[in-house]
């Protein structure tokens, strides 16, 4: 298993301050961080969790999994058993239709690599009842493969059911295989889509030291402990710019260009890229590695925030030479770490609720697609009668659900229906409207919003969810009365 030497951010010529400057540049926009690892000249100098995150947390990756995809495949590559100009119809017979299409005939393992496949879109998207990978062979393509940039999630996942197929493994058993030095935790995996594939365009359940693990390998191309694990001219070409992303990038970082399952990156190096903050971000120039996990879903710009925040804050600062090490500074960066946590709902204006809200009351809801029937409250108050947290109730299909919240902190609990965990906090934003807010902490990653506006004898209710799949019943509106 690969072991990292740690170190203290001067010994590598960063001064520990402006770490405590990047974490304060996220946490002063509200970007809800959950972990930061910091590698420089192979050594370890930052490995930091927000709680209730820690090092042992198993953590959804997201699109990372696209990179592992990339490496299983170039693995298959160094045994023979596949080439880049393959065409992919030839490996899945079973799933072609007889007039395929001839932009998806002529399509090749290398197209997929590098998303110049003939799709615009996740064909799997279209109709998620249908198989996954046989959706990729017979969805309309809109031109022809090898030529444009398109983002698209069905290409990695249908690689991964052909790394399933050749290896008789899932593919992150064949990865663990083939690259046992690493030590990637044995608890880590990867969410199967409904048809028994591994999703191998987002479903990597990880935690963050395998990501550095992972890194660590990738940076060293592919050569680790005296051993080269998969070809260095692979790797290289990977993490090259092979496809100009200008055309769809939503952001400065992602207009960089694009490899064989890997981006491209404002500063001259490359990235594992993750929906929500998950990200690899390799600096060569500076010899660095950054990696966070995080949930930027539903902030704008969220993701760019974190590029910035590095780029700004820490890039800047890093010298040649080993630093002296302040004792002052490095106890407040050593305090600060120890410190992190995932922060509630908190706002420079705070509210009391009208003496008109009800404790302990339910309401009724009117007729809603959501299938919600009853909505309740209980609030549970302090010695000053300050509310200390709450409790939202709901009534679906006739099954009794609750959701218990804090003010000024999160509870963790188990969200209903879901059966995942979560952390949640509410905050009066107004006199009779209330604000909820559950971070999905698991093996799905988002967030589940509640606003709710009071009457006297009646309640509005405004619901959104930012997740990916899940959470359907908590997006839309309900109308309540006593």
């Amino acid at each position: 298993m690969l072991t990292f030497q740690s170190g203290t951010p001067e010994s590598v010529g960063i001064p520990s301050g402006c770490i405590i400057h990047f974490i304060e540049r996220l946490e002063h926009h509200k970007v809800p961080m959950h972990s930061l690892l910091l590698m420089r000249k192979d050594k370890l100098i930052t490995n930091a969790y927000y709680a209730p995150f820690s090092e042992d947390t198993l953590h959804r990756m997201f699109s990372i999994t696209k990179s592992f995809t990339s490496v299983a495949i170039g693995l298959l590559i160094d045994e023979g058993k596949l080439r880049l100009d393959d065409y992919i119809i030839s490996f899945f017979p079973d799933m072609v239709p007889s007039d395929v299409h001839p932009y998806i005939a002529n399509m090749t393992i290398r197209d997929m690599l590098m998303m110049r496949t003939c799709h615009a879109s996740t064909t799997y998207k279209n109709d998620l009842t249908q198989n996954w990978v046989q959706s990729f062979f017979t969805a309309e393509p809109s031109h022809p493969s090898g030529k444009l940039f398109h983002y698209d999630t069905s290409s990695p996942h249908t690689l991964c059911a052909l790394v399933e197929r050749l290896t008789g493994l899932s593919m992150l058993d064949y990865i663990k295989q083939k690259l046992a030095p690493l030590g990637l935790s044995e608890a880590s995996y990867i969410l199967k889509d409904p048809f028994g594939v591994s999703m191998g365009g987002s479903g990597l359940v990880a935690t963050s030291m395998d990501l550095l693990r992972f890194a660590y390998f990738i940076y060293h191309k592919g050569h680790i402990n005296g051993k080269q694990l998969l070809s260095e001219k692979y790797i290289e070409t990977a993490t090259s710019k092979l496809s100009d992303t200008r055309m769809t990038a939503p952001c400065l970082s992602e207009a960089q260009g694009y490899g064989y399952q890997f981006w491209r990156n404002e500063r001259g190096g490359y990235v594992c890229y993750g929906m929500g903050g998950q990200l690899i971000i390799f600096l060569p120039d500076y010899d660095l590695i950054c990696i966070t996990t995080a949930d930027t879903q539903g902030i704008g710009g969220g993701n760019q925030l974190i590029y910035d925040a590095l780029y700004e804050k820490i890039l800047p600062n890093i010298t040649d030479t080993e630093l002296p090490v302040h004792t002052g500074t490095w106890t407040d960066y050593q305090t600060k770490l120890q410190s992190l946590k995932l922060m509630p709902l908190t706002t420079d204006t705070p509210y009391l609720p009208a003496e008109y809200i009800p404790d302990n009351a339910w309401y009724q809801a009117s007729c809603n697609q959501m299938g919600f029937e009853k909505i309740g409250f209980s609030f549970h108050k302090n010695t000053d009668a300050s509310y200390s947290a709450g409790t939202l109730s709901f009534v679906i299909k006739g099954q009794e659900y609750s959701i218990l919240f804090g003010f000024h902190k999160l509870h963790c609990g188990i969200f209903p229906i879901y059966d995942l965990k979560y952390a949640a906090s509410g905050l009066w934003v107004s006199e009779n409207t209330l604000y909820i807010k559950a971070h999905i902490i698991d093996s799905y990653l988002g967030s589940v919003h509640f606003e709710l506006v009071f009457g006297h004898n009646d309640l509005t209710v405004f619901m959104k969810k930012q997740e990916e799949s899940l959470f359907d019943e908590f997006n839309g509106h309900l109308y309540c009365t006593i």
